[in-house]
């Protein structure tokens, strides 16, 4: 049980710092990205904790993996877009008109 809390912890020190990490590099679309990535990633594998400390079947983890990626593909799809048509990633040369 000690073992559990203090992994909870630690699960929730990594969101922290990759939702820190979201918040500060917020210049570039690549950077976003991957910090969202790492907090799918957390969610995932404190899912899959959860998921087999009550017994637990793993079926929303597969189905969670699966979104996870889509969300993944649709966000380099739009980065390899970005740099085709402005040369870089920065939210700058984004107008919002």
């Amino acid at each position: 049980m000690l073992m559990m809390f203090n992994l909870n912890y630690l699960f929730f020190f990594m969101f922290l710092v990759s939702f820190i990490s979201f918040c500060l590099n917020r210049y570039h679309l690549l950077m976003v990205l991957l910090s969202l990535e790492f907090i799918v990633l957390i969610i995932y594998i404190s899912l899959i904790i959860y998921l087999n400390f009550f017994m637990m079947e793993l079926f929303f983890s597969m189905m969670f993996l699966v979104f996870s990626v889509c969300e993944g593909v649709l966000g380099l799809s739009i980065l390899v877009m970005m740099v085709r048509m402005h040369g870089n990633d920065y939210f700058q040369v984004l107008s919002v008109l």
